[in-house]
């Protein structure tokens, strides 16, 4: 895979837009889809194993209560400019809410997908990764 979008946006003729137009629910929507191939990247790649446990493990790291942990921990490294995407998305008001959650779960969760869809369409994975790395769980 490329490091960049570039190959995505040419084969689409897709042109680059300013991120601060984007609605947070937005860059959550595609924040969702990113943070989730990620998890299960690495789930994937430490070992071949039934679809069921890769699903429960899975799900156990994308739910919002996960996603709302592992804001409280990278909270403290964001820059300026990710802190406002975070607080953007959290504070967005969306017309639907996950299952199990709390309100304030799913608001956290929210600023970080939105967080995270921001990284992405800025095309910095490196940050993205990074991120991730210090919120998952020590034991990936």
């Amino acid at each position: 895979m490329e490091k960049n979008l570039d190959n995505l946006k040419q084969q689409f003729q897709l042109e680059d837009r300013d991120l601060r137009t984007y609605s947070p629910l937005t860059l959550a929507y595609i924040g969702d889809g990113v943070y989730e191939l990620i998890i299960r990247t690495i789930l994937v790649k430490r070992g071949n194993c039934p679809v069921n446990q890769l699903h429960k493990k899975a799900s156990s790291l994308v739910k919002a209560s996960a996603q709302s942990a592992m804001i409280e921990k990278i909270e403290p490294v964001l820059t300026e400019e990710e802190h406002g995407v975070y607080k953007r998305g959290r504070n967005a008001h969306s017309g639907t809410m996950a299952k199990h959650a709390t309100m304030s779960d799913y608001r956290r969760a929210t600023g970080f997908e939105a967080l995270v869809g921001y990284l992405y369409l800025k095309e910095d994975f490196s940050r993205i990764l990074e991120l991730v790395k210090l919120g998952l769980p020590q034991e990936y």
